[in-house]
């Protein structure tokens, strides 16, 4: 058996271009991962980046986030979630999302007072705020979910904060979010690592990529050598 690049002889048989098999074979693999991909960021999970200080200290300027788009299609929303939601109108602001912490559930009635943030009438313990926390004052708005009043959160709406809450533009300012503006939860902060698990998924994300790119490489190989003829195929059978 003779061979040239990109080209095999059988006994008995003319010249097999082989170049061409193995180029659709490269188109279809990566035709799979740019779908899965595409899949992956609009069902199941997107990064996004943190561009302003309004939920700093605890995403900075810079900070990129991973979002978990099934959370609230397979869970409910808790006080407490770092959520992003799609821009409301009429916010002056040069990106289609933004990110906030949701303080405020279906029922509850809010209201802002002596720079602390009061749920039903008790101020709210809110442990993801710096320490000493920062003032929660009224927006500067005239509308009713401004927190001057008891505000009551309408059914299927979130009131969401910036936990920077001096320098933050939120529902105090722009109302409450409904339900179906919510793109997900925040699932961990990938970039910068400082987070254990965050680092985790990176490196686990680049060796099966890593994986992948293996396994298509060994899936060539093998099949150019069974079209080589270098498979011994099945032993003799016994008498």
């Amino acid at each position: 058996m003779r061979s040239r690049p990109g080209c095999t002889f059988l006994p008995g048989r003319t010249c097999r271009d082989e170049s061409g098999g193995a180029a659709v074979q490269w188109v279809v693999v990566l035709g799979l991962a740019v779908a899965v991909a595409v899949v992956v960021r609009l069902v199941v999970a997107q990064m996004f980046f943190i561009p302003s200080a309004s939920m700093a200290p605890t995403l900075a300027v810079g900070d990129r986030i991973v979002v978990d788009k099934l959370a609230f299609r397979l869970g409910d929303v808790h006080r407490g979630d770092i959520v992003v939601f799609s821009r409301p109108p009429g916010v002056a602001a040069h990106y289609a999302d933004l990110v906030k912490r949701v303080v405020g559930l279906p029922g509850d009635t809010l209201r802002a007072a002596g720079g602390r943030l009061l749920l039903d009438g008790r101020p709210l313990a809110e442990p993801w705020l710096a320490q000493p926390a920062p003032p929660t004052w009224a927006g500067q708005v005239t509308a009713p979910y401004n927190l001057v009043r008891p505000y009551v959160v309408p059914a299927g709406h979130y009131f969401v904060l910036g936990d920077n809450r001096t320098d933050s533009e939120d529902s105090r300012f722009f109302g409450p979010v409904a339900g179906d503006a919510l793109v997900g939860r925040m699932a961990f902060k990938m970039w910068p690592l400082d987070q254990t698990f965050g680092l985790v998924v990176l490196v686990a994300l680049v060796l099966g990529a890593l994986g992948c790119l293996l396994w298509a490489l060994r899936l060539r190989e093998s099949h150019v050598r069974v079209a080589d003829g270098d498979d011994p195929g099945p032993g003799p059978s016994g008498p």
